[in-house]
């Protein structure tokens, strides 16, 4: 099977503090960010991975600026690559954070991959990161919106025909990426553990820069090891080269 990977903006954040996105590293500088929704398409049925935010909610509840174009809403993305949200099957969320997994209940039929230690930790986080997961009492978490059709799974697990998550801890305690067997080589779609082309290109005082936002900085060492073993093409999460290269064959 032949499979290729578009990168689509699904809306853009403005001004986010730079170590928010590298730890430790930025101090002063912002950064504008694509919200990246991953569509794999080959001989079957597409594979969404990440679904972007809703915006709408994101601009009332995160107080952070968030913007849409109407070609970025997600119908609309979906459209111009001619996939028919319905036909979709598998929905990956990399994790439960609000800007990856806001848009699952526009496919109907499509089953929600998460690892279960995603699901319980989103289901009652630390307080400090309740806004990130959207749990609050007068806000039901948008990824809620789809919860009957989540497949809790547990580690590494094959999806669909070349394509495979693979647990990556630390940012959240279930994060995960998705391997995906391109034609040309082997991409890793590898969501908030690295946000930037930058946290995995390091620099003078480490091979590899975490996130800002984490919740186990030994479990992120280890996955940033793990990525080492993949052997794959590291595509980051929120990096505006990503949307500018937009195709991964």
């Amino acid at each position: 099977m032949t499979l290729n990977i578009t990168a689509v903006s699904v809306g853009r954040s403005f001004a986010l503090q730079k170590p928010s996105l590298t730890y430790l590293r930025g101090w002063g500088e912002t950064m504008d960010i694509p919200l990246i929704m991953f569509v794999i398409q080959g001989d079957g049925p597409p594979v969404i991975v990440d679904t972007g935010a809703d915006v709408e909610r994101a601009v009332k509840h995160h107080k952070i600026r968030v913007e849409q174009s109407p070609e970025e809403r997600p119908e609309a993305a979906l459209q111009e690559l001619g996939v028919d949200p319905a036909e979709v099957r598998v929905v990956v969320n990399t994790h439960l954070h609000w800007d990856h997994s806001s848009n699952n209940h526009l496919f109907p039929n499509a089953r929600i991959i998460l690892q279960q230690r995603e699901i319980d930790y989103a289901s009652d986080p630390v307080p400090w990161h309740q806004r990130q997961f959207e749990h609050a009492r007068d806000v039901p978490a948008a990824w809620r919106r789809a919860e009957d059709r989540i497949e809790a799974i547990d580690g590494d697990v094959e999806v669909a025909p070349g394509v495979s998550v693979v647990a990556l801890p630390g940012h959240t305690p279930g994060s995960q990426g998705v391997v995906v067997e391109a034609a040309t080589k082997r991409y890793l779609l590898a969501g908030d553990c690295i946000d930037l082309y930058e946290n995995w290109a390091g620099d003078a005082e480490a091979e590899h820069i975490p996130s800002g936002f984490f919740t186990d900085i030994v479990a992120y060492r280890d996955s940033f090891q793990r990525i080492e073993e993949l052997d794959c093409e590291v595509v980051p999460s929120h990096d505006p080269l990503v949307v500018e290269r937009r195709d991964f064959r």
